[in-house]
């Protein structure tokens, strides 16, 4: 039971996270989702939880796969986590040189 809540409270953190970094308010993306202008809050707030469906609408919202929303989880502090981490976070020109990088210390 404690690892439901544990991902209960990643999922609700994580939708805040997003939509801060989005600059949008919990009334404006409910709405943008077609629902009520207290449907995030009800989920942010740990009243009720989003349908897988819904769940998949969130992550399109913020133009995120599933496994993109709860990749932090994963991530941890160890030393791959944080250079996935950083990955994540690059853009396509600098994604090229890594990707280039990768292959010269393969061979």
């Amino acid at each position: 039971m404690d690892n439901t809540n544990h991902y209960e409270q990643y999922l609700r953190t994580r939708i805040t996270e997003l939509r801060l970094a989005k600059d949008v308010s919990e009334h404006r993306m409910s709405l943008d989702l077609g629902k009520s202008g207290s449907y995030i809050r009800g989920i942010t707030s740990g009243a009720s939880l989003p349908s897988v469906r819904e769940f998949f609408n969130i992550c399109g919202y913020f133009n995120i796969t599933p496994m993109d929303f709860f990749a932090p989880m994963q991530d941890g502090e160890d030393l791959k986590g944080l250079v996935i981490g950083r990955i994540r976070e690059m853009g396509e020109e600098d994604l090229k040189k890594v990707r280039i990088f990768m292959e010269w210390i393969s061979r």
